[in-house]
């Protein structure tokens, strides 16, 4: 007997048809060995699945999944058949946890490329900043209870060893800030500051630093992408001498940091005369030597008192508190030309470049909206193929909206699929 056909078709629906035209823009899935198993779904479908699911904003896959079995249509348009049930939890977990990291980041790199020789992204002015990510561990829930130090930095949580404890700044006021410990990861990005949107990104835990990041971000994004950028903007964590090095002598850009008072030597109430220098007492201190760090050289002085031949004085002139807490002043005198003194901190020129670092807050307010910030899983494979996804849709978006002719809307994230993708196109020709 011939079965009967069903009454709905999926493709009769109309959301299927607006997803399917935003995914005909995605790369295809990079081919991979067979494995032994159980027959696997298609990469491209789970990818599609999680693109999906950042793009409708729903943060667990059991939210996921259940959202899939109650609509066959969305199965469809993944790429999926709408007559079997959809993936289980486990195997979307499965997929995040046990893909390379390299898969994503090869989807992610195509999308970019393909911006940049659409002309999209300009790439002339580019920003770094990074993102805390907080693992969905119970140490970072404050209502619950532990039996031992949440945040000690020598005890991981057993729910995710990968995780490092870290700081980040929160403003429950406009004038006041706080600052809270977390366990988790930070997402590191460099972001086109004109089309506003991600070029290169990577997640580490919070044990790596900024700086440690940046320097193999930028080289890992203009080898890759052939990037000649005309200048980098950041905050005063990336004023590190090898970092601006690095910009101004191998990337030939300009180096739009933020002034790190930190990062400078305290020169004040010291003097230098031809080869002498001298104390805040006008004492000319003891020379101890050179020194060279980080390939840096100084000429280093010590205080007179404790190192040279005056016995007559007991008591620092100056009364510099350093006299009795340590052995006396320490200067450094630089040998090595410093980048810092080719960068014109406070002029208009510069002010009007590192104002342009805003946009990197506008590029991660729009990945916190796709719950970058909000991992289901754990683990640094699966957080980074967390945080690839959620880049992946923001490109994704960009994409199909630029080639579609809806060039101005390549930053609606949120409304791009169910606003304009179901109006008729613009009146001229999308890109081919």
């Amino acid at each position: 007997m011939n079965s009967q056909p069903e009454l709905l078709q999926p493709e009769h629906l109309s959301p299927r048809l607006r997803w399917e035209k935003l995914f005909q823009w995605l790369p295809p899935w990079p081919q991979s060995p067979l494995e032994k198993g159980r027959k696997p779904y298609e990469r491209s479908a789970l990818l599609k699945a999680a693109i999906y699911q950042r793009l409708t904003r729903r943060r667990f896959l059991q939210d996921l999944h259940r959202h899939l079995l109650e609509n066959p249509a969305m199965l469809a348009a993944l790429g999926l058949d709408p007559y079997q049930p959809p993936p289980s939890v486990e195997r979307f977990s499965c997929f995040l946890s046990d893909t390379p990291d390299d898969c994503f980041q090869t989807i992610r790199t195509q999308l970019t490329q393909s911006l940049l020789h659409a002309g999209a992204i300009k790439a002339r002015h580019l920003g770094l900043d990074s993102c805390p990510v907080a693992s969905w561990v119970r140490e970072n829930n404050l209502k619950t209870s532990l039996r031992h130090n949440r945040f000690d930095k020598t005890s991981p949580p057993q729910a995710d060893p990968d995780a490092r404890l870290g700081v980040r700044i929160h403003y429950p006021f406009p004038d006041k800030s706080e600052v809270q410990y977390f366990w988790g990861y930070r997402n590191h990005t460099l972001a086109d500051l004109e089309a506003e949107l991600p070029l290169w990104e990577i997640t580490q835990p919070n044990s790596v630093g900024e700086v440690t990041a940046a320097l193999p971000l930028l080289s890992s994004a203009t080898a890759t992408l052939g990037l000649h950028p005309q200048s980098i903007s950041g905050d005063a964590e990336y004023d590190v001498e090898a970092l601006l090095r690095y910009i101004v002598h191998d990337l030939k850009a300009k180096p739009f940091m933020a002034y790190n008072r930190r990062n400078a030597q305290d020169q004040s109430g010291f003097r230098r005369e031809a080869q002498r220098a001298f104390c805040p007492a006008n004492l000319p201190m003891h020379r101890h030597g050179r020194m060279s760090v980080k390939g840096i050289t100084y000429i280093q002085y010590r205080c007179p008192l404790h190192y040279g031949p005056h016995p007559e004085l007991l008591l620092c002139p100056a009364n510099h508190p350093k006299f009795t807490e340590q052995k006396g002043c320490n200067y450094l005198w630089r040998l090595t030309d410093s980048v810092r003194d080719q960068i014109p901190y406070g002029s208009p020129d510069f002010k009007e470049h590192y104002n342009r670092r805003t946009a990197v807050e506008r590029i991660f307010s729009r990945l916190l909206t796709i719950t970058l910030q909000e991992p289901s899983v754990r683990g640094l494979r699966s957080v980074r193929n967390h945080c690839t996804i959620s880049h992946i849709a923001v490109l994704l978006v960009a994409w199909a909206a630029y080639q579609l002719g809806h060039e101005s809307k390549t930053r609606f994230i949120a409304t791009l699929v169910p606003n304009f993708l179901s109006a008729p196109p613009p009146a001229f020709n999308p890109k081919k």
